[in-house]
């Protein structure tokens, strides 16, 4: 890998920088099931539902994909809507509940490949945002000791605030960019998700990097990636400092 043609790099984090998409995965299997519970004739949660229709998506978005999947039907409700509230929103509160809880108990470290990434493109002094559709970002981000790495965090609660579009659309990725004063042909886009990947590939950013924890090398080419790693170390230019 020759970083020296691209002017940034925009992460995703569960799953690129830190393995919080195993949280994530639990805490959405163990809402999902509990809901579905009282829905005796949908067929059960499964981790192929979260990479078809959760994976990479905002909070409500997942809760309203996988709902279709099952061809249910619920009020949309507010975000301020408790976690106990049988709404989208209070869906995707009470996902979030689970997964702040397991991340207080468990606590969360960088991948040791990312990590390694990460010190290289700092000393190379290269600019470095995360774009992710959590908005726990900031909070995984300081839990695992990388926040200082990125001079901007696009999470949910910009995107929101923003009026951008998630993932897949490119918006979030194109607002990065444009914070890092870097044009898209000029970034590259390190994602884990299809719909991630997606947005890269519709964004038209320099180079799309998919990495695969789970969802398969296909589905990641098939959906926009130029190249896919399994670790990121595999990204480290050779003779650099780590």
């Amino acid at each position: 890998m020759d970083w020296s043609t691209y002017e940034a790099a925009l992460f995703d984090l569960d799953g690129v920088v830190t393995p919080t998409a195993d949280v994530h995965m639990r805490a959405w299997a163990a809402m999902f099931t509990e809901f579905l519970a009282d829905h005796p004739g949908a067929a059960p949660y499964t981790d192929e539902d979260y990479f078809t229709y959760v994976d990479g998506k905002p909070r409500y978005d997942g809760v309203r994909s996988f709902l279709a999947s099952r061809d249910i039907t619920l009020a949309e409700g507010t975000p301020e809507d408790g976690p106990d509230q049988l709404t989208v929103c209070g869906l995707g509160n009470r996902k979030n509940q689970a997964f702040s809880q397991v991340l207080a108990e468990e606590g969360v470290a960088p991948y040791a490949g990312s990590l390694a990434l990460l010190r290289q493109l700092r000393s190379a002094g290269l600019p470095m945002a995360i774009v992710s559709s959590s908005k726990n970002a900031p909070a995984v981000l300081a839990a695992a000791g990388v926040a200082d790495f990125f001079t901007h965090v696009v999470h949910g609660g910009v995107a929101a605030d923003q009026g951008l579009a998630g993932k897949p659309s490119p918006d979030t990725f194109l607002y990065a960019a444009r914070l890092l004063g870097v044009p898209a042909d000029r970034a590259v886009v390190l994602e884990d998700a299809v719909s991630g990947v997606r947005a890269g590939a519709a964004g038209a950013f320099g180079l799309v990097i998919g990495v695969d924890r789970g969802v398969g090398a296909d589905a990641l080419l098939e959906s926009g990636a130029d190249v896919v790693v399994t670790d990121l170390a595999e990204l480290l230019e050779k003779g650099g400092d780590a």
